[in-house]
């Protein structure tokens, strides 16, 4: 122990965490993997502990004791007030001689692109999109939910579909299989019965997830309601990417678009066709994609960019993620 490693990059999002430990070369000496990062639940302490189970781990396997620079991608950095909470309960741990931190939305974005130049939108849990430019600018939404005028991410897609199939049963909403799809996920009979179940806990809360594969099922199945619900995100994606590209100045220019996440790593038909309609038509100079590469690549090259790293580190580096 007691060297020192070039980057220690950190992807945490609300179910995992990864980390890399990166070489000046590009050559990654080590990785590791913890569990989510959830500063708001349990407090930005307990959250580290978590970190530092996989960035020890990660060290140990390296030999090394420290990096020179700690680039890290964090779920919950929304706002510039959280990222420079962070910031200083990462500098307080001591990994690093500097430290940046970014949403985690920046490591798919740049995972993507073989320059910090694009557009990316992520749609797992929640939803949110980011652009970036080499010269620094960047765009972002703050990304907290109905308050900051977001719509959509699994967790939204399970609450409409919810609202829809409950109107739909007791008469007040216009008829979709929803109204049989979502209870039978359960083994329940009725939407009353679901309805009651998650009221009173026999169904966890957390397990309303589950619910957004169901939607998809149902739409792909040519339920009106609930292809309308997967067009409107379609459309939401499409909004936030073409917002982002005009805050950029990039609308008129040949720009990658990526899409990340859980709910548009799937690859839905219906959802990445019209997508890509849509941005046809208000982003014609969009390129949009699916990023499959591992975020924790993101957050590395994001390192390599603030050291000023050669490309030929950049390339170590992907070659290492992407064989």
């Amino acid at each position: 122990m007691g060297m020192t490693a070039h980057v220690l990059a950190i992807d945490a999002g609300n179910s995992k965490t990864d980390v890399a430990v990166v070489a000046a070369d590009g050559a990654v000496l080590a990785t590791a993997r913890a569990g989510g990062f959830r500063p708001p639940a349990v407090g930005v302490e307990r959250a580290m502990d978590t970190l530092a189970q996989a960035v020890q781990q990660a060290f140990a396997s390296a030999g090394v004791a420290s990096a020179d620079h700690v680039s890290a991608c964090l779920a919950n950095a929304d706002l510039p007030i959280e990222e420079e909470t962070l910031a200083a309960a990462l500098h307080a741990r001591a990994w690093g001689s500097t430290v940046e931190v970014r949403n985690d939305t920046f490591a798919i974005l740049r995972a993507g692109v073989t320059q910090p130049r694009g557009v990316a939108v992520v749609c797992g849990a929640g939803i949110n999109c980011v652009g970036m430019r080499p010269d620094g600018r960047t765009a972002r939404f703050p990304a907290l939910g109905r308050i900051s005028g977001d719509w959509g991410g699994g967790w939204g897609l399970a609450e409409e579909a919810l609202w829809h199939a409950a109107r739909a049963e007791d008469g007040r909403g216009a008829a979709t299989s929803l109204a049989d799809a979502l209870p039978a996920h359960f083994g329940l009979p009725t939407m009353y019965a679901l309805i009651e179940a998650l009221h009173l806990g026999s169904v966890e809360e957390t397990r309303r997830h589950e619910l957004t594969p169901v939607l998809f099922a149902t739409a792909a199945a040519g339920d009106a309601v609930a292809r309308g619900l997967v067009d409107r995100l379609a459309d939401e994606v499409v909004t936030m990417s073409t917002v982002a590209l005009t805050r950029l100045d990039l609308l008129e220019e040949e720009t990658p678009v990526l899409l990340g996440g859980g709910v548009l790593a799937a690859r839905h038909p219906q959802l990445i066709d019209g997508i890509h309609d849509r941005l046809a038509s208000r982003a014609p100079k969009a390129v949009p994609s699916v990023v499959t590469a591992s975020p924790v690549l993101g957050a590395a090259l994001l390192g390599l960019d603030a050291a000023g790293a050669p490309s030929e580190a950049h390339t170590r580096l992907r070659q290492h993620f992407e064989p």
